[in-house]
């Protein structure tokens, strides 16, 4: 399973409230991914994974907007980071125009690198049709730039890919898959997140009835390849054959492991539960529609029976932009801001 997908990865290569921006140090931000930074693509769509309800969004000004988080979600501080706002959902009939210069989000709920994963939910945008969207998000885009002009300004825009969880949680078992290849025209800076700990998050707790205090080894095993392979990955797109291009890896199983085994020192203390849920542990379902928040959400490192809470995003996001090269490899985020390339034809 795990080289499957390192080889489809492969081929797609070829703080609560209002968040403060720093001065851009990007001209774009264009996010590809899955629940974990999906702002509001499947509101739009036919999908059973929304989150466009309370008590999702119950820590933000903008209320239940469709991130799978209690406030903001690891974009919208990544964004801050590079001094961009989060760029809108490209489902959103109002990204159009000018709102699609600062970037465009395409994740989408339940989607992955596979296109068959999280088909029991109905539509959603796996990395195919995200690329498919990227493509029309082109288009516009060249009817309001100059060849040259477009061409500076994707070099030099960043490009962030979060996926590989639902592949493990909803697909493991898929008997058919079929390769394909993604080309993301013009981009060249690229951060990758590596699978959190799987093996942790509350759902995978219960189902596979872990011991107190232990997480499932079998399933962290099983993320562990995957992530070395996606590390590897990394570092031979970075060997000179892609002259051009950046390629960064985000340890985010690292992050998460730290958070899990010494979790008041970043101010938690509830680790093998989640905030809101169904059932054991909260651990069965996301959040019930109109369900009563859990009073004290800042101890909680999940939301839900899969999510994390928005603090655990905003330390991720930080760790990405700011940390040392065992939170992104084989620079931080704020690092590759500084490169500027300069594309001749």
């Amino acid at each position: 399973m795990a080289n499957t997908l390192l080889l489809l990865l492969t081929a797609a290569i070829i703080a609560v409230g209002e968040i403060e921006c720093l001065s851009p140090q990007a001209t774009a931000l264009f996010v590809f991914g899955d629940l974990l930074v999906d702002n509001g693509n499947n509101n739009f769509i036919n999908s059973v994974a929304r989150s466009n309800y309370y008590p999702y969004g119950v820590d933000s000004e903008r209320g239940a907007a469709g991130r799978f988080s209690n406030g903001n979600t690891f974009v919208d501080y990544f964004g801050a980071w590079l001094g961009l706002p989060a760029p809108p959902a490209f489902s959103d009939p109002a990204t159009t125009g000018a709102r699609i210069r600062g970037g465009v989000n395409y994740a989408s709920a339940a989607a992955g690198i596979l296109d068959e994963t999280g088909q029991h939910y109905g539509e959603r945008y796996p990395l195919s049709q995200q690329v498919v969207n990227f493509e029309t998000t082109l288009s516009q885009l060249r009817e309001k730039m100059t060849g040259a002009n477009l061409t500076d300004y994707l070099s030099n825009a960043v490009a962030v890919l979060v996926f590989g969880s639902n592949d493990y949680i909803n697909n493991y078992l898929l008997p058919n898959i079929y390769p394909a290849s993604f080309n993301f025209v013009g981009l060249r800076k690229f951060f990758i997140a590596g699978v959190g700990p799987l093996g942790c998050i509350p759902n995978q707790l219960v189902e596979w009835q872990a011991p107190a205090k232990r997480c499932v080894d079998y399933v962290n095993q099983m993320v562990g390849t995957f992530n070395q392979g996606l590390l590897s990955l990394v570092d031979s797109m970075n060997n000179g054959t892609n002259r051009g291009g950046m390629f960064l890896y985000g340890n985010t199983c690292g992050a998460m492991g730290e958070m899990l085994n010494n979790p008041a020192r970043y101010g938690f203390s509830v680790v093998d539960r989640a905030c809101y849920g169904f059932r054991q542990n909260q651990a069965q379902m996301t959040c019930m529609p109109w369900s009563p928040p859990c009073a004290d959400r800042n101890r909680y490192v999940f939301r839900d029976a899969f999510h994390p809470t928005q603090n655990v995003h905003a330390i991720l996001a930080q760790r990405a932009y700011a940390g040392t090269p065992s939170d992104s490899h084989p620079m931080n985020v704020q690092q590759l801001g500084v490169i500027k390339f300069k594309i001749t034809t």
